[in-house]
């Protein structure tokens, strides 16, 4: 009983594991299990019944009142516009025409598509469910490889977690009481450097195999000069001034995230009525899907709160870094790279939200006292906490293509047609997870690729 006593955080964390593989709700196993081992941790005296009454009063003061917060269904909704409004079709038609000479054109075209549509919603989910929906008849209708079409669709549409305005960025910078401007302007390099590494490679493959990704038709898009423009000017060009006017609002410090928000919101409703697809059957819909997401999402939340304080007050802290002594880490290099392959690890079985709400609590007041300075420069701990941050969000955004849980392959399978395996689809993602790691790799080696932006930007002086 002893035993169980001291190392009931440990099993608590193995029960979680189990009922995940089980396929429980992950909202209702994190929650489920907090409260049960607290039970359990009464009846062995090491979790006081007062500890119960802080539950409520922590996931009101972290998640359901937190201003900070209030962003994250403004940026759902406004995601949620943009693709059932049909401006990212047009967006993705018009970035095809532009592209048809590059070889891989429409490949390229879904890349930047993806890079777009993550600078204005940050939702994964809906970006991958569209631009599977939207690019993938065209580019098998093109006679493209399989497992190269369903790699750049996941890849693409994965960068709405990274690229601001984030929707892990606001989380993860309540979590450590970090600016979410410093975040913001922090992640656009790292996201625009895993951008380029896509678009990279899918020009090198196509230029080596033009079988892979054979080009578009000369005679596609429009005919004339004038018919070219008011395609640009139709759909080019109002989604980027969407994008500049909510990012430029923040990193400028005119507007906070929240109020950001509202702008690209009300933004994204102007575009939707100004493509006459704005009606009051489609603003319920749109609505009520907004609702459902932000429902789940905050729900886990709630769920994690309540797992990581429980998983702490039964000595969680303790038996990690007992573990970390054992393992022999004992340097702020080891524990830190130590972190960035556990994360990813854990980002073969969890959702980033459980990974951000269960390791940052852990093992970011272990590696706050470590001295980073002569990699990072001047700054102090908030410049550290920043990019570990950064580096954090890089590695999570394997999460959603690493099987058997990547979110990502489960929103894809449900949409592709019965031609496409899984098997397809995670050879298709296998280059991209790579390509992803080596992003991380430079942030780690380089750290002013996240940190020169938030210096320049004022943030971390």
């Amino acid at each position: 009983m002893e035993w169980i006593s001291t190392h009931l955080s440990l099993i608590l964390f193995f029960v979680l594991t189990l009922l995940l593989f089980m396929g429980f709700p992950v909202a209702f196993a994190l929650g489920g299990v907090a409260i049960i081992f607290g039970a359990i941790g009464m009846l062995l005296d090491v979790f006081m019944p007062v500890q119960f009454f802080n539950l409520l009063p922590r996931i009101w003061g972290s998640a359901a009142s937190n201003p900070i917060l209030v962003a994250v269904p403004m940026f759902i909704f406004m995601g949620t516009v943009l693709e059932r409004s049909g401006v990212a079709n047009d967006l993705l038609h018009c970035l095809q025409v532009i592209l048809r000479r590059v070889p891989g054109g429409l490949a390229i075209s879904v890349t930047l598509m993806g890079t777009i549509m993550a600078a204005t919603t940050g939702i994964v989910g809906a970006s991958v469910v569209m631009l599977t929906l939207i690019a993938l008849p065209a580019m098998m209708e093109r006679g493209y490889q399989k497992e190269l079409a369903v790699g750049t669709i996941a890849s693409a549409g994965t960068l709405g977690i990274l690229i601001p305005p984030s929707i892990m960025l606001v989380i993860m910078g309540d979590l450590l009481s970090v600016s979410v401007g410093s975040l913001f302007a922090g992640a656009v390099i790292p996201g625009l450097l895993l951008s380029f590494l896509y678009l990279a490679y899918i020009a090198g493959l196509s230029f080596l195999k033009p079988q892979y990704a054979p080009p578009l038709p000369k005679d596609m898009g429009p005919k004339t000069s004038a018919e070219f423009w008011t395609m640009i000017f139709k759909s080019f060009l109002p989604p980027t001034f969407l994008i500049v006017l909510v990012l430029g609002s923040i990193f400028g410090g005119w507007a906070t995230p929240t109020e950001a928000a509202g702008v690209g919101s009300f933004g994204a409703l102007l575009l939707a009525w100004g493509n006459k697809r704005l009606n009051k059957k489609s603003l319920k819909e749109t609505i009520e899907s907004s609702a459902l997401t932000n429902g789940m999402v905050f729900f886990i939340f709630f769920g994690a709160t309540m797992f990581s304080f429980v998983f702490r007050s039964l000595g969680g802290d303790e038996l990690v870094m007992e573990l970390l002594e054992k393992a022999g880490l004992n340097t702020g290099w080891e524990i830190l790279i130590f972190m960035m392959v556990l994360t990813f690890v854990l980002g073969f079985f969890f959702d980033w939200l459980e990974i951000c709400l269960i390791v940052l609590p852990i093992f970011a007041p272990v590696l706050k006292g470590v001295d980073f300075g002569p990699h990072l420069g001047d700054g102090g701990p908030i410049v550290f906490i920043t990019w570990l941050i950064l580096m954090l969000s890089v590695n999570l955004q394997t999460s959603f293509l690493t099987p058997p849980f990547g979110f990502t392959l489960f929103y894809m399978k449900g949409t592709v047609p019965p031609s496409i395996t899984m098997k397809h689809i995670y050879r298709g993602i296998i280059p991209f997870v790579i390509l992803q790691l080596i992003g991380l790799l430079l942030v780690i080696m380089f750290p002013e690729l996240a940190l020169w932006l938030p210096r320049k930007a004022g943030f971390l002086s």
